[in-house]
């Protein structure tokens, strides 16, 4: 039963970093509006005539994510060095979905459901697999929890118009 527990008690940990890997950004744009927001792509075209990524991710945000992620992964107990994996592996997440977006023709800030969510989830998931000890079918657990867990949250963070669009 305490080890049930204490697992418990990671996987709510990992879900609140994961959140504050991807909200930071989110927050940042928010609340500082056009400062430091440098697209990270530079606003180089890829091979097809399209972004290579696009506006809406930038310098701010990537780094906004690498100082908070480690912060709270430092509060929770499960040490900076692990927030940070989780942080970079989130934006490295964030960055494919965007990638792949632009390839599809889907604009900026467009939605894709999954696609904006797993590999965000999955990516630093994997990452930290063996420094927290969970398996294969626990990671598919979570990434489907914070796959709903975006999505209502993203709708409470648009009502307090911390968030552009609801998901």
């Amino acid at each position: 039963m305490a080890l049930e527990s204490n697992m418990l008690l990671i996987h709510i940990k990992l879900l609140l970093l994961l959140a504050v890997a991807n909200g930071a950004p989110i927050l940042g744009h928010r609340f500082l509006g056009p400062y430091f927001s440098r697209p990270f792509d530079r606003n180089i075209r890829f091979i097809d005539g399209r972004p290579l990524l696009g506006p809406s991710k930038t310098v701010r945000g990537l780094v906004l994510s690498l100082v908070a992620t480690p912060i709270a992964a430092f509060v929770v107990g499960l040490g900076a060095n692990t927030g940070l994996l989780i942080g970079a592996f989130a934006m490295l997440g964030d960055l494919t979905s965007s990638f792949i977006k632009r390839r599809l023709a889907m604009p900026s800030s467009s939605q894709a459901f999954g696609l904006d969510q797993i590999p965000e989830s999955l990516f630093p998931l994997l990452a930290i697999q063996d420094r927290v000890g969970i398996s294969g079918a626990e990671i598919t657990l979570l990434v489907a929890t914070f796959l709903v867990l975006e999505l209502l949250i993203s709708r409470v963070m648009f009502k307090l118009k911390l968030r552009d669009q609801p998901y």
